[in-house]
C-alpha cells in the first residue's frame, strides 16, 4: 500500500534535487553583498519550509486519528514528526552556518525567525519523551495526537514572526509582491523547495512502507507459529501498524 508509486517518486525527487543543485551552482547569481555563502540559502530556506509544513501535516493526521480512532494515523502523524525534526536539526545548523558567516556569531538572539523556529523545535523535541512515558499504546497514541495538534498550532508563528518584527534579514520569498529575489534567484529557489518536499514526501512514504511490512511479517510469523497476538513489552516511543492486542479475560 504504502510503497505504490515510489519507484517514480524517488526518481523524481532524485531529479528535481539534481537540477535544484545545477541551478545553485551554475545559473542562480552569487548575492551581491553575502558573495557565494549565500547559496546555502536554497537548502536553509527550503528544509525549513517542507519541516514546518511536516509539522502541520502531522496535526492534520492526529485530528484524523482522534476523529476515527484508526491507528494508522497515529503512525502517519509519528513519522511526519520524526522526519520534521531531522529537517529541523539540518535547519539550525546551515542557518548557525549561514549566520556565521553574515553576521560573524553562530547564534543571532534577536532575530525573531531564528529563536522562533528554535522554540518549535524545542516543542517537537519533547515528542518521543512524551510517547515513551506512557506504556499503554492507546492512552499513548490519543496523547501523541492532542500534542501533535496543539504543537501544530504554534507553527505559523514562525511566519508571523518575521512579518511582524520590525528588523529582520530573512528574504520573503513566498511574499505576494514576489520578494525581494530576482527571477533567476526565484526559479532556483522553487526547484529546491519542490525538490526538498519532493524527497520529505519519499522518505515518509519509504518510512510508512517499511513499518507496514515489519508489521505485515511479525503477523506472519505468529500465523504460522499459531500464536496469539502478544500484549505490549514495555515502553516504546514508536507505534506499531499492528493489530491491538487483546488482553487474556
Amino acid at each position: 500500500m504504502y510503497g505504490k508509486g515510489l519507484r517514480p517518486l524517488s526518481l523524481a525527487s532524485a531529479a528535481t534535487l539534481t537540477a535544484a543543485f545545477a541551478l545553485v551552482f551554475f545559473y542562480a547569481p552569487n548575492d551581491a553583498d553575502q558573495g557565494f555563502v549565500q547559496k546555502i540559502f536554497y537548502v536553509h530556506v527550503p528544509m525549513a519550509i517542507v519541516a514546518l509544513g511536516g509539522f502541520v501535516a502531522a496535526g492534520l493526521m492526529a485530528i484524523a486519528h482522534l476523529r476515527s480512532g484508526d491507528r494508522r494515523w497515529d503512525v502517519r502523524s509519528y513519522v511526519a514528526i520524526h522526519l520534521s525534526l531531522i529537517l529541523a536539526i539540518g535547519v539550525l545548523v546551515t542557518g548557525a552556518i549561514w549566520a556565521k558567516a553574515s553576521w560573524g556569531h553562530w547564534w543571532v538572539w534577536d532575530e525573531p525567525t531564528l529563536v522562533s523556529f528554535l522554540i518549535i523545535f524545542l516543542l517537537y523535541a519533547t515528542y518521543q519523551p512524551l510517547r515513551f512515558s506512557i506504556e499503554n499504546p492507546e492512552r499513548q497514541a490519543r496523547y501523541a495526537s492532542v500534542f501533535a495538534i496543539t504543537a501544530g498550532a504554534f507553527v505559523p508563528l514562525n511566519f508571523i514572526a518575521v512579518r511582524l518584527a520590525q528588523a529582520y534579514t530573512h528574504p520573503r520569498v513566498l511574499s505576494t509582491t514576489g520578494g525581494n529575489l530576482p527571477g533567476s534567484m526565484r526559479l532556483t529557489f522553487l526547484v529546491a523547495l519542490a525538490g526538498m518536499a519532493l524527497l520529505y514526501v519519499t522518505l515518509w512514504k519509504y518510512e510508512m512502507a517499511s513499518k507496514h511490512a515489519s508489521a505485515q511479517l511479525r503477523a506472519l510469523r505468529r500465523k504460522l507459529a499459531g500464536e496469539e497476538p502478544p500484549l505490549p513489552a514495555g515502553r516504546s516511543a514508536a507505534p506499531s501498524l499492528a493489530a491491538p492486542a487483546q488482553p487474556v479475560p
